[in-house]
Order: C-alpha cells, then sequence, then structure tokens
C-alpha cells in the first residue's frame, strides 16, 4: 500500500527551521518538452494534513483531481514557485543539471528564501547554499514535496496541451512527451521536432 504524506519531516524540521520548501520535478524522463520543478512552502500547521487531505504523490491522481487541488495548495501555502528548463537546455547541458537549473528557478520564484529544503530523492541541490535533505519517495512521505509535485506536473502538463497545437503530428496532448509506444512511433515517422529532446536515446524496439 502506497504510503499517504503527512508532515513528520515538516515536524522535525520546524523546530529550528521556520520556512521549509518541498520540491517535487515532473517530465524528467520524458524524450520531449521541458523539465519542470514545483517549491511550496506550508506554515507550520497541523491542520493542513486536513485541508489538503487530498493531497498525495502526483502519479497517484488523475488530471482532474490535481486541477482541483492546486487552488488549494496556492491558497494555504506561505508561498510557491515554478521553474522549468527547456529541452534546448536539457540538451547543451544534460537533464541532471537542467532539473537543479529548474529548482533553482523554482525557488527564485519563492517570496522569500527558504531556511531548509525537502526534496524528493535525486533533485538534491549541492549549489545551492541552503540546508537540504533528499528523501527516497519524498512525494509519498512529505505533504509539501507532494504538493509541489502537482504543481510541477499540472504546469508541465498543462504547456505539453499547449504545445501540442503547434505540433499536431506528434499528439503531446496525449503521452504529454514521454516515451510511449505510439510516440516513439511519430519520431521513427516524423523525426524530431523542435521540443525534442535530441541526446535522449530513443528505444528501438518499435
Amino acid at each position: 500500500m502506497i504510503s499517504k504524506p503527512d508532515l513528520t519531516y515538516e515536524n522535525q524540521l520546524w523546530s529550528a527551521c521556520a520556512h521549509i520548501a518541498g520540491l517535487d520535478e515532473a517530465g524528467r524522463g520524458a524524450l520531449a518538452g521541458p523539465v519542470y520543478v514545483g517549491a511550496v512552502i506550508l506554515p507550520k500547521d497541523n491542520s493542513l494534513l486536513n485541508l489538503l487531505n487530498g493531497v498525495h504523490d502526483s502519479k497517484q491522481l488523475t488530471p482532474t483531481q490535481r486541477t482541483k487541488l492546486i487552488p488549494q495548495i496556492k491558497e494555504v501555502a506561505l508561498t510557491w514557485g515554478i521553474g522549468f528548463a527547456s529541452a534546448k537546455e536539457i540538451d547543451k547541458i544534460g537533464i541532471v543539471p537542467a532539473t537543479r537549473l529548474a529548482a533553482s528557478r523554482a525557488i527564485e520564484a519563492l517570496h522569500f528564501i527558504p531556511d531548509f529544503l525537502l526534496t524528493d530523492f535525486r533533485l538534491e541541490l549541492p549549489e545551492l547554499d541552503i540546508p537540504q535533505t533528499a528523501i527516497v519517495k519524498g512525494d509519498q512521505k512529505s505533504l509539501s514535496i507532494a504538493s509541489a509535485s502537482i504543481l510541477a506536473k499540472t504546469a508541465r502538463d498543462e504547456i505539453m496541451c499547449q504545445l501540442d497545437s503547434l505540433y499536431p503530428k506528434y499528439h503531446f496532448a496525449n503521452h504529454k512527451g514521454y516515451g510511449t509506444l505510439a510516440h516513439r512511433t511519430k519520431i521513427k515517422k516524423f523525426g524530431y521536432s523542435p521540443l525534442h529532446r535530441k541526446t535522449f536515446k530513443l528505444k528501438t524496439q518499435i
């Protein structure tokens, strides 16, 4: 059974750190489109478990559920931010540095600098002079990270649906740039679009 995110990690830190930012990414493994990172700072308030009762790892929620949760998260958060790195930036510097760049942009979008970062695993940010902890399956354990995952996922899905109209033959609205069989077949047929990450290897089993 998948665990439900709570405030265990936040409660361990709140006595020493007033502003804890949860961060998570969306689109890291896609073949096309940007990588997005969400950042959310929740207030020190255990009643959030009820106010944000529906918040979960974004992958466990339907698009409709995520969309309904967005205004709730933004209303209760002290501040929130979303950052991204483009496919061109991913090709230029690599997916790990690009994801960190998106995370830095998300933090810059916050109204103030957090005292501590809780990140999902593989989203370590060593270049930032902010104490941090990366949590395995953090989006299933930390309410801050889960909230950030919903912001990142929803924002990325929205932009991929908008970009679908510019490149309709790839059907980005359906697969959001991930390496589905249908998407890989389109790449084989039409080649890469400007949205594709040309440094990513395409599976040959089609």
